[in-house]
């Protein structure tokens, strides 16, 4: 089990990436509020007992179960979308309070789940009909049971908050690994234009192109640039799009570690101001400022993992399962799953 834990490691993919810009957000959030904490008990800041609040924060201050601590990170689609409440990517990131290193474990937003007979993506949309916070609690429950882990907090960020950061940042640089155009790109708000009587619809649509290389985007069109559907040839697959956000998130992660956005207070009060619109957490103040000394420790000493595919059975597409397609444990149940976590987390 050891090796096919070794097998689905994967150093620096997408999920270190997302922990990454994750995390800044948190950080960004939990700045503004010590702030204002701050100003509402004096009138001022002080910013040494700022300094304390993030460098001195006591470690009995966050929830964890054998010196770690496990988060329920979750990225929704967001407004414009077809399904705003949908998280369709979900990953537990594990933090070791006894040494600098991070884990994520991430897995299909198609897993079954019985018990509100829909995927698992839907936990966090059927949890908020019930109560608030309702959906970060019933998504923590769901995984945890999953994954035999005790899931201490959750966020959620929405990502098309991504094209707010980039605007933040200034732009970003983006390799294009290949040109490509989409003749098809759905232009926001004209969804059910009738075009005056076209058949086809094309009002509805604008050309984009991109050419190969180092291009300099804005928001608005590295949002374009990640969410092309309908180019021809290979970029015009989902592997393709995939890669392409991968490009984004680099590019995103180079910008924000730059000295002159760390160290520039009108573009961390903006990375703060896209956090308070666009990210739900339960995290409490005085966790955040542990995790957020835990990420700076740890940079560089992230591995994420997949649940391999051979514990997970497609079964036919049924009525039992809503005629979706989903995954379900091959076992039976999850212990082949949660035996592959024990050997995974270091």
């Amino acid at each position: 089990m050891e090796d096919e834990a070794k097998k689905n490691k994967k150093d620096f993919g997408w999920g270190p990436k997302t922990i990454l810009i994750v995390f800044i957000l948190l950080f960004s959030y939990f700045i503004y509020f010590s702030i204002n904490n701050l100003w509402v008990k004096s009138g001022k800041v002080n910013y040494l007992a700022l300094v304390d609040d993030f460098i001195l924060t006591p470690a009995s201050q966050i929830a964890a179960v054998n010196g770690r601590t496990n988060i329920l990170v979750m990225g929704k689609a967001g407004k414009g979308q077809t399904a705003p409440d949908l998280t369709d990517t979900i990953m537990v990131v594990s933090i070791s309070h006894s040494k600098p290193a991070i884990s994520s474990v991430s897995f299909s937003r198609d897993i079954w789940i019985p018990e509100i007979r829909a995927k698992i993506n839907s936990a966090y949309y059927w949890g908020n009909q019930k109560s608030l916070r309702g959906g970060l609690n019933l998504a923590k429950e769901t995984v945890g049971k999953i994954l035999g882990l005790p899931i201490q907090y959750a966020v959620v960020v929405d990502f098309s908050s991504f094209k707010d950061i980039i605007d933040v940042l200034g732009g970003i640089n983006v390799n294009v690994e290949k040109s490509f155009t989409d003749t098809q790109f759905p232009i926001v708000g004209k969804e059910n234009d009738t075009c005056g009587g076209d058949p086809q619809f094309k009002c509805r649509y604008e050309t984009i192109h991109f050419d190969k290389g180092m291009q300099f985007m804005d928001g608005d069109t590295a949002l374009k640039f990640v969410r092309s559907r309908m180019a021809k040839g290979d970029e015009g697959t989902d592997f393709a799009r995939e890669k392409r956000q991968q490009e984004v998130m680099e590019a995103i992660k180079e910008k924000v570690m730059n000295t002159q956005t760390l160290l520039n207070p009108t573009k961390l009060w903006g990375l703060w101001q896209v956090a308070s619109k666009n990210l739900e957490t339960d995290v409490p103040l005085p966790a955040g400022a542990i995790l957020a000394r835990r990420v700076v420790d740890a940079r560089g000493k992230v591995a994420s993992f997949v649940i391999p595919e051979e514990l997970l059975y497609n079964p036919p597409i049924s009525a039992r399962y809503d005629f979706q397609y989903v995954f379900i444990p091959k076992a039976g149940d999850w212990s082949k799953v949660q035996d592959f976590i024990q050997k995974a987390l270091p």
